[in-house]
């Protein structure tokens, strides 16, 4: 069973920010930014080539109303998934990142040096 499952579970403790009966919303234990939250659907879905449109049409209002919450739609914030390895998805659970809290960094890409721009 992924982390994430277990969180949902409550076999593993979580700072939880909202929670509805589909998804829910939580600290990152290693957070990237002032406020960075993830918001995962409570069914196991590995990633976001697996969701289905009808679940994702709920998902996100969640999103919107977890940034609400939070105050973050004021001065804005970042939303992102990691979709597979190679675009760094480390938990194979569907998940969405809002971070925020600040003004965040935006890292172009590097023609010469791709990799490193990465």
């Amino acid at each position: 069973m992924c982390i994430f499952c277990k969180i949902v579970k409550g076999e593993i403790p979580s700072n939880k920010v909202l929670e509805d009966d589909e998804f829910l919303a939580f600290h990152d234990i290693n957070p990237a930014a002032p406020v960075h939250i993830l918001v995962i659907p409570k069914v196991h879905l590995e990633n976001f080539q697996s969701v289905n449109p009808e679940l994702m049409a709920k998902m996100t209002p969640f999103i919107q109303k977890v940034a609400n919450l939070l105050e973050l739609d004021i001065n804005g914030y970042r939303l992102i998934t990691n979709n597979g390895d190679d675009g760094g998805q480390e938990v194979p659970h569907l998940h969405f990142h809002i971070l925020g809290g600040k003004k965040l960094p935006w890292h172009r890409f590097d023609d010469a040096n791709p990799k490193e721009a990465i």
